[in-house]
């Protein structure tokens, strides 16, 4: 359910640690965002707004953009990297109006996500900048007037989009996994776990997602809450199973 973003933002401003221009960036204001649920892979889901439109910080002069959590954060060698790779390519488009369009957020994420690459960003920062790209484009497939000319064409579009976010979201965290140390973009290794499962489940790998959450549904190291979401995955898993005619 999303509504006029503009009342519930403010520019916050920021200082950008690659060439120290200083900008604004629209930030969800706090307490604006109203949970209401939460889904099978973990996407928040708020009343009146998407703050996934927000989360990425870029700074419009050298073309640096990251997820806020990553933003202050930069090595020497990845400022020598950006520099010489991104900037020289980098043309801003500026950002009109109060709020930011579901375009003008993906290309943020995609942004975000070419800085990722050329920084030799670990894994899990690649993993989770497409986690929350896949989630976005579902946030906006849901924003989408069904009496809109032209809706089914762009319902389609941005489902592939989601898609193929999830999925490199789902090859990049299972690489992570392999070879980085826990906490992982905020996650532990049990979080991290079930979202796997959860991405497995979605990508039709069934066997990896079971056994992922047998795993937790029986460890001791893993929360009631945690165990409840996972049971409940596994019934969704079980109903899919069936219908594929796959035998767990």
């Amino acid at each position: 359910m999303i509504g006029n973003d503009a009342e519930k933002l403010f520019d916050k401003k920021y200082t950008c640690p690659i060439c120290e221009n200083e900008f604004t960036a629209k930030t969800v204001k706090s307490g604006k965002a109203r949970l209401i649920k939460t889904e099978i892979d973990l996407r928040n889901v708020y009343e009146g707004i998407e703050p996934l439109k927000y989360d990425i910080i870029l700074c419009p002069k050298c073309g640096y953009a990251a997820l806020s959590r990553f933003f202050p954060t930069v090595t020497a060698v990845q400022e020598k990297y950006i520099t010489e790779k991104i900037t020289p390519n980098y043309k801003h488009i500026p950002e009109t109006g109060d709020e930011y369009t579901f375009e003008q957020a993906l290309n943020r994420y995609n942004i975000a996500f070419a800085n990722a690459v050329v920084k030799v960003a670990k894994a899990s920062e690649g993993a989770y900048l497409s986690l929350k790209s896949g989630w976005l484009c579902r946030s906006y497939k849901e924003s989408l007037d069904p009496e809109t000319e032209g809706y089914q064409e762009s319902f389609q579009r941005i489902e592939t989009m989601e898609k193929d976010y999830l999925k490199r979201a789902y090859d990049l965290f299972v690489k992570a996994v392999q070879s980085e140390s826990f906490p992982m973009c905020g996650m532990d290794e049990n979080t991290v776990d079930y979202l796997l499962a959860a991405l497995a489940m979605e990508f039709g790998d069934y066997f990896d997602a079971s056994k992922l959450l047998s795993k937790l549904i029986t460890s001791y190291s893993v929360s009631n809450r945690l165990k409840d979401k996972a049971r409940d995955a596994k019934e969704v898993l079980q109903a899919k199973m069936k219908e594929a005619g796959v035998e767990e």
